[in-house]
């Protein structure tokens, strides 16, 4: 399952910034299958707490990898896959309030489906 779950993260995230950018770089798809990865587990692990508290807790989750692959590719490696600097609030052009709120109301939506689908199985499968 995890395997699959870092796929469609790898997939997922490319994708998105396909869509938002017209491009992508490599290392954005290893970000990305991480970072889900990484919120799978921790969804998955803390079951009993709110939506909104995971979701919270996946834009954190997001932030942290951004922040942390960012200091590699963009600051040490030099290779400009992305740059923040003209949003407000940003850090170091790695993180911005906006793309953290972003990463929010994506772990939200990824949880509502999850939650939509999960149901419809029981109710199909008992």
């Amino acid at each position: 399952m995890g395997l699959m779950v870092f796929l469609f993260g790898a997939a997922g995230y490319s994708t998105m910034e396909y869509l938002f950018r017209g491009y992508t770089h490599w290392s954005m798809a290893l970000t990305g299958g991480a970072c889900l990865l990484a919120f799978y587990y921790y969804a998955k692990s803390s079951r009993r707490s709110s939506l909104i508290v995971k979701a919270l807790a996946g834009a954190g989750i997001f932030t942290v990898f951004e922040f942390s692959v960012g200091l590699v590719v963009n600051i040490w490696y030099h290779w400009h896959v992305w740059d923040y600097s003209g949003q407000p609030g940003n850090i170091m052009g790695q993180i911005c309030p906006l793309f953290s709120f972003i990463w929010f109301v994506l772990c939200l939506s990824i949880l509502v489906v999850h939650r939509n689908i999960r149901n419809i199985y029981h109710v199909f499968h008992g």
